[in-house]
């Protein structure tokens, strides 16, 4: 394997599948299943999730809701992920917890990043909600932090699109793959991989970011065992 411990991206919307809004129970099946293969390779997962699919702050801004109040419903959206993913991996034999960085003790563990290690030693899962438990503050941050606090080998951002392109691939066919880049260049030319302080924290603590398409099956397995797929961000 090329790497030992991973911290796996999830945005809301992989958890809609083609329903649009929401949940999709069978999206959900499938890639619990394929994040246990991965965890029974012996590999130690956290995984971030987005709440989009659910609520989103900057969205709810536009509609008059105030911005700190929406980032905080994305928070709790974030948990509903969680807790539907978690059961899911429990139920398919790959022991999981959520830990979130806001107190919901009756649901979830408070987030403890020493007690996150010691879930991965004992082969369990770790899903971190409530991004960084602060508004203004993306999941791709929370997920660049948990990452350097649980000394994870790399950041692996699972999308809808095959990896990182000089523009939106779904909207112009002429758009260009980048198989590899550096961190300097995807913050010079501005290309929307993860925001500006996520890409920042995995620049100053040199770990990696995988970026690649989640509806390919065994993508994950593949980016594990070190498959040449999908965008490797590095120095």
């Amino acid at each position: 394997m090329r790497y030992k411990r991973i911290l796996l991206k999830l945005s809301g919307e992989v958890l809609q599948g083609s329903a649009g809004h929401g949940i999709d129970q069978a999206t959900v099946n499938e890639i619990a299943e394929e994040i246990r293969d991965v965890r029974n390779l012996g590999v130690g997962i956290g995984i971030v999730l987005g709440g989009g699919n659910i609520y989103r702050g900057k969205t709810g801004e536009k509609e008059g809701v105030d911005r700190v109040t929406g980032d905080y419903i994305g928070m709790i959206a974030t948990v509903i992920n969680a807790l539907v993913l978690a059961d899911t991996l429990n139920k398919l034999g790959a022991p999981a917890v959520v830990q979130t960085a806001l107190n919901l003790e009756k649901i979830a563990e408070p987030y403890d990043h020493a007690k996150a290690i010691g879930h991965f030693n004992d082969g369990r899962i770790v899903i971190f909600a409530c991004g960084t438990g602060n508004p203004y503050f993306t999941t791709d941050t929370a997920a660049a932090l948990r990452a350097v606090e649980t000394r994870a080998d790399i950041v692996m951002k699972a999308t809808k699109v095959n990896g990182v392109y000089d523009k939106d691939p779904e909207a112009h066919k002429d758009a260009v793959f980048y198989p590899e880049i550096t961190y300097s260049e995807v913050l010079a030319r501005d290309l929307q991989v993860m925001d500006l302080t996520a890409i920042t924290l995995c620049k100053e603590n040199n770990i990696p970011i995988a970026v690649f398409n989640i509806r390919v099956r065994d993508n994950i397995k593949k980016a594990v065992l070190g498959e040449a797929i999908g965008t490797i961000v590095r120095r």
